[in-house]
């Protein structure tokens, strides 16, 4: 356990130069849901800018060919990669966070109703948004490097465009998941958990084995 936090910390370490742009990937959706009167679409919109930024430690590692620096590490490969999952994790989290506390506010000053079984509803699905964009982004940066790999940053992109266009064309999407929420809240976060658990663990699982398999 040691190991992956010292990893994670390392990747702190590495993204510390960009943090004016995670910050500003903090605020911006807060900006987004004002205009779009829509907690639901804020938080989709902050999660998919967060999953963008997730690029930055595979990125600085490749300019820097720190590729070396990992393989004489004495810290095993499959720490490195759980290390590496944990930063992006917090990262999302630290996003959801800020967006949970700010947008609602924001909202009512605006006039716009916020329930809590929407507050519930949108964490939920930004959670899972985001880790649906990192399980594929991830394994995909290893096994391509953050240049060659680039197509994996643009997964967000048109993940956020997919569910924007479902909800405005189709609003029934957004009334049947609110309707979930307060039928049956519990159902609905145990089923998300146990879903984002087994996303999670396929993803590492196949990271690890390219982390493995690679020259470093």
């Amino acid at each position: 356990m040691g190991n992956i936090w010292k990893a994670a910390r390392l990747d702190l370490a590495l993204v510390r130069p960009y943090w004016k742009s995670v910050c500003f990937n903090l605020v911006l959706p807060v900006v987004f849901a004002a205009v779009n009167r829509s907690l639901l679409t804020g938080i989709c919109f902050a999660m998919s800018t967060m999953a963008m930024a997730t690029v930055y430690p595979f990125s600085i590692a490749e300019k820097n060919g720190m590729e070396r620096l990992y393989g004489i590490l004495p810290v095993p490969k499959g720490a490195l990669v759980l290390g590496r999952y944990v930063f992006v994790l917090a990262m999302g989290l630290l996003s959801l966070g800020v967006s949970l506390l700010a947008q609602p506010p924001v909202l009512r000053l605006l006039g716009v109703p916020v329930e809590p079984s929407e507050i519930v509803t949108a964490a939920a699905v930004g959670a899972l948004l985001f880790v649906l964009f990192m399980v594929f982004q991830v394994p995909g940066y290893y096994r391509f490097g953050s240049i060659k790999g680039r197509a994996f940053l643009y997964i967000p992109v048109g993940g956020f465009l997919v569910i924007s266009l479902a909800l405005s064309k189709v609003p029934a999407v957004g009334r049947w998941v609110d309707s979930a929420a307060e039928a049956a809240p519990g159902r609905l976060i145990f089923s998300g958990a146990l879903i984002l658990l087994t996303l999670c663990a396929l993803s590492v699982l196949l990271s690890v084995r390219i982390m493995e398999n690679k020259e470093l």
